[in-house]
């Protein structure tokens, strides 16, 4: 009997181990910042932040600015190709297009497009184009901004998007249920799985994702249940940044940087 009990106390400890695994991620560097919100850094090591309104791109002596106050507050910002960054103006239907030192290449208007595109989400994708969900019909669309051509691509989103996040190939949200889906750029939908509730997310492939809940940050693959407990000093933060292997961690007092080893 005693060695039954053992038995069922190795095994729940082994299933409580397995279910919240703890992982340390190791403090490379701080940085100074003062911001209103963290927007990441880009593969040259440029960091991104807005304050005030205003769009700044930082690495070490260089500083570049933009801003565009009629446009009002940026609702969105996509650093993965930092040769065309893109701003999204959601209240003003609005995307800019900025070159590697914050000049503007070319401003859209999605209320001046002879299709009726109201954008609710936007990103960078492939050949020139830029993902659009259009919240009129619900659909994903591609927008050409050098033919200034615009495309549905997929079938009706059903339900709410509560998070997206996109890439060149793909387009990826999760709805108010929680379930994660991806649209690649020929309109192929693809059902992901469903991920734990969140305060705030980040894919890091297609079937992986880091997520922050009740200020604990975690690491999680898809249709698994086993969480990896993201060890960190900070206590409370207001956003994080991953890729590459390297966490940035952004607080009031500006970014702490770790190197983690992912599953």
């Amino acid at each position: 009997m005693k060695k039954i009990v053992l038995l069922f106390v190795f095994l729940i400890s082994s299933l409580a181990h397995c279910q919240y695994m703890n992982h340390v991620a190791s403090q490379i560097g701080t940085e100074f910042i003062k911001a209103d919100q963290y927007v990441g850094e880009d593969a040259f090591g440029y960091k991104y932040f807005i304050k005030n309104g205003v769009l700044f791109k930082i690495k070490k002596s260089e500083n570049y600015q933009y801003k565009n106050i009629a446009l009002g507050k940026i609702s969105r910002v996509d650093i993965q190709n930092s040769l065309k960054i893109i701003l999204f103006y959601e209240n003003f239907n609005t995307a800019i297009i900025l070159d590697n030192q914050l000049n503007e290449i070319q401003k859209i208007s999605f209320s001046e497009s002879t299709k009726n595109i109201i954008a609710s989400a936007i990103g960078i994708s492939s050949h020139n184009s830029l993902w659009v969900f259009n919240s009129v019909n619900q659909q994903i669309g591609l927008y050409d901004y050098l033919k200034k051509e615009y495309k549905n691509i997929a079938v009706p989103v059903t339900g709410v998007i509560k998070y997206y996040q996109t890439n060149f190939n793909n387009f990826y949200w999760i709805d108010e249920r929680n379930y994660c889906y991806s649209c690649d750029i020929f309109g192929k939908i693809i059902a992901l799985g469903k991920v734990p509730d969140f305060d705030s997310v980040q894919l890091t492939s297609n079937l992986s994702f880091i997520f922050k809940k009740n200020g604990i940050l975690y690491y999680q693959v898809l249709n698994d249940d086993k969480k990896t407990v993201i060890n960190l000093t900070e206590k409370s933060y207001l956003s994080f940044y991953y890729v590459d292997q390297n966490l940035s961690i952004f607080t009031d007092e500006g970014i702490t940087k770790y190197q983690i080893n992912l599953p």
